[in-house]
């Protein structure tokens, strides 16, 4: 029965990719439909209010500065949000203001579309900093790894240094893609019980007599943006374990369903607007394949359980699951969850058993297979780039992509991306290992506690947010590391990227010919297959040994 659940699930993912992608290409590339009348009006009203002149075009450089500018801005009005919210309005509770190094962490966190929470929501936040600070930030920052990921796709096949206009990419997904999604999302998500509401907690008197108060707020419009932005930071501190955040098996199978429908619509999507879909496939089938494989260990390793739960008669580790939603559901989430880069949890990670613990870490440490908004597809296209340039080599020929020769200075750029990523996240963590303070945090000494600082630091890195838990990351120390390996993991890349379509759009077709490396070929998959896996495991490989494979090993 699980498996039939999980495969149900993965059918109605694929059966949405081509419409929703093909959707998605006429969003950007502004094409005429029928939603126009519903949405130009509120597109040219925004346009005016903020000045912006939709005709103007952008090189990357005047890309990339306009969208560090916005969410610099961005970032400073979070921030004095959380510093604020104890005289801002909507706060029934009296909550007080957040502490200057958590604001700092949590600014970041949803700024870079990580929604990395140090903190229990229902206890910390406002309904005004629930509202302003987390759910709009939550539209922006997936529209702005939409827009990059777009003007990256732009470059590739431009002729001349035009990523479009980035201000008109981010209004564009907001106002045609993640409101409307959004909108109809949260409507379902109340009718399947999760609140929807400015009033504050109710006091209740338990059937046993028991005095409770029970926290509610505006949850559904927050839950809808989360998972359709790929967001995942959760209403309360349980995320979407929480009965009134996912309180049903179809609330979350709309969850699962709305993490994989804009990462993999937005693949098809490349396919057509490099007008090569068999490229577009071949990019997919990459990532289905790691994510298929993936997803079958986790479940294996859960239905399997542990020696110790063998010795009292126990079947599967459904230790830190929600029995709602079972093994099955449990184990897809995870996968999902980090394959997509959301960070939503509806199970605890830290309970997980060694090797199925390993597959969210592994995902993350991956970053591509699908990903965040944009950025998942940018990872995948960067790993494409990489392994073009060394078939190239290989056969003694100058590499080519979509007709444009790789050289030098892309490869400069890629490997700048590429390193940054293991960088991040095995630094700080040898750091937070090296001093008292830092060690002191980790609830489970071990190879366990080991996992727990790399998974935060790698969650981190990859804008996930989701927490291994059992680690204390509420301290100075780890809200200003993990801070800083957000806005790294964020930006390094996203500018790098850029700037590879920068170069890319002012290069020459070359003209295939028999002799040309094809790279929308299974052969061309298999390969893109394999330097992923190689590039991971030289570099993670010692760190996975040290953590979760010898935890695995000591469980015999």
């Amino acid at each position: 029965m699980g498996i039939l659940q999980v495969v149900i699930t993965l059918l109605l993912i694929v059966l949405l990719v081509k419409p929703v992608g093909s959707y998605l290409v006429k969003v950007y590339d502004y094409e005429k439909t029928g939603l126009d009348r519903i949405f130009r009006p509120f597109e040219r009203m925004i346009y005016r209010l903020i000045g912006i002149r939709e005709e103007e075009k952008m090189g990357w450089k005047k890309y990339v500065l306009a969208m560090l500018l916005f969410n610099f801005v961005m970032l400073i009005i979070l921030y004095a949000i959380f510093r604020l919210q104890k005289y801002l309005p909507f706060n029934p509770e009296h909550i007080a203001n957040m502490p200057s190094a958590l604001a700092f962490n949590t600014a970041i966190s949803f700024i870079t579309n990580t929604n990395w929470q140090a903190y229990s929501g229902e206890n910390a936040l406002s309904y005004f900093s629930q509202m302003m600070a987390i759910t709009f930030p939550m539209f922006t920052s997936a529209a702005t790894g939409f827009a990059v990921a777009i003007a990256f796709i732009r470059g590739l096949v431009g002729r001349q240094d035009n990523l479009g206009n980035f201000y008109v990419d981010l209004v564009r997904s907001i106002t045609r893609v993640f409101l409307p999604l959004s909108f109809i999302v949260a409507l379902f998500l109340v009718f399947q019980g999760v609140p929807q509401t400015l009033h504050g907690s109710v006091s209740v008197t338990t059937i046993e007599g028991v005095k409770q108060v029970i926290t509610r707020g505006p949850v559904a419009a927050l839950e809808s943006i989360k998972h359709i932005g790929t967001n995942g930071g959760g209403y309360f501190g349980t995320n979407a374990a929480h009965p009134f955040e996912n309180p049903t098996p179809l609330s979350n199978l709309v969850h699962i369903l709305c993490m994989m429908l804009l990462p993999t619509s937005l693949v098809y999507a490349f396919g057509i607007m490099v007008k090569n879909k068999k490229q577009g496939w071949s990019v997919f089938a990459a990532m289905g394949f790691i994510f298929i494989t993936l997803l079958t260990v986790v479940f294996v390793a859960e239905y399997n359980g542990t020696p110790a739960l063998h010795a009292l008669g126990l079947n599967g580790n459904m230790e830190g699951k929600e029995v709602r939603f079972g093994l099955s559901e449990s184990s897809l989430f995870a996968a999902v969850t980090t394959a997509a880069t959301t960070g939503s949890v509806n199970a605890m990670h830290d309970s997980f058993t060694p090797i199925g613990g390993l597959v969210p870490l592994l995902q993350m440490m991956l970053n591509n297979v699908f990903g965040g908004k944009g950025v998942g597809l940018l990872n995948g296209l960067l790993y494409v780039i990489l392994t073009v340039f060394i078939c190239g080599l290989m056969v003694g020929r100058t590499p080519e992509f979509l007709g444009k020769k790789i050289e030098g200075k892309e490869i400069k750029l890629a490997s700048i991306a590429i390193l940054i990523h293991p960088l991040i996240i095995l630094v700080p963590t040898a750091i937070a290992l090296a001093f008292k303070g830092p060690v002191s945090s980790i609830l489970n000494p071990g190879f366990h506690g080991l996992s727990e600082v790399i998974y935060a630091m790698t969650s981190g890195a990859a804008n996930n947010g989701s927490a291994f838990g059992g680690l204390t990351a509420n301290t100075d120390f780890y809200n200003i590391v993990i801070g800083l390996v957000m806005l790294l993991g964020r930006y390094i890349s996203i500018i790098s990227m850029l700037a590879i379509a920068g170069s890319f759009s002012t290069k020459k077709i070359v003209a295939t010919t028999s002799g040309t490396f094809r790279t929308d070929t299974a052969l061309f998959t298999a390969i893109l297959i394999a330097i992923i896996l190689v590039v991971c495991a030289l570099t993670f490989f010692p760190a996975l040994a040290l953590g979760p494979i010898a935890e695995h090993l000591g469980m015999f």
